[in-house]
């Protein structure tokens, strides 16, 4: 297994870190909160380690986990310690009241965090279309990711699959806005009398 690095530690750094502690992974908290990271890098346990915020990720995967408003602010900040990097961005940039997204096709939240990313980083959009709650049940679900870099989305493929989850290759980066959708989909069928331990999932027919 390897390290993973998280930049946040709100609710689904904590999700993520915790499913990926128990399947073998170290991590790494990396937060502006330190003594929130610390926090929760105690009780994620299994060596979770804190390591500064805007200093170089330890893991060549690094998932942004903040809110979508500040995460090119935090790409940006981080700069060339996010060179040779994979960056995982699983915002959604939702409006206000749910109704629809504040990014248009092409100017996804993933395609700004890959303008402001150093050019040797690769950008991938992962878990944005996971409820918290069915990914902290750490049981098997579809993981729908998109990105430009061949050997970028297969290490991202292969860490979904190492969490027991089932990875699905959307497509290039412009797929990004699509996923960003995906994710205002299943909060819509969610709040209309599906409940929110559901996922979306390819079957075939």
């Amino acid at each position: 297994m390897s390290t993973i690095s998280i930049i946040g530690s709100g609710n689904m750094a904590a999700t993520i870190g915790t499913r990926a502690a128990a399947h073998g992974h170290t991590v790494e908290l990396m937060s502006r909160d330190t003594a929130k990271a610390k926090a929760l890098a105690d009780r994620i346990g299994d060596g979770t380690t804190v390591g500064e915020f805007g200093a170089r990720p330890v893991g060549d995967i690094v998932v942004i986990a903040v809110l979508h408003a500040g995460a090119v602010d935090v790409v940006a900040h981080y700069g060339d310690a996010l060179a040779g990097k994979i960056v995982v961005d699983i915002t959604n940039p939702f409006n206000a009241d749910l109704s629809g997204l504040v990014t248009t096709a092409g100017d996804s939240v993933t395609q700004r965090i890959a303008a402001a990313a150093p050019a040797s980083a690769h950008v991938v959009k992962a878990f944005n279309s996971i409820f918290r709650g069915v990914l902290a049940e750490d049981k098997p679900v579809d993981a729908f990711f998109a990105g430009d870099n061949a050997e970028a989305k297969a290490r991202v493929a292969e860490f979904l699959e190492s969490l027991g989850m089932r990875a699905r290759d959307a497509g290039g980066l412009e797929m990004a806005h699509a996923l960003e959708w995906a994710g205002l989909l299943l909060v819509g069928v969610a709040r209309n009398g599906a409940g929110f331990d559901i996922g979306l999932r390819v079957e075939p027919s």
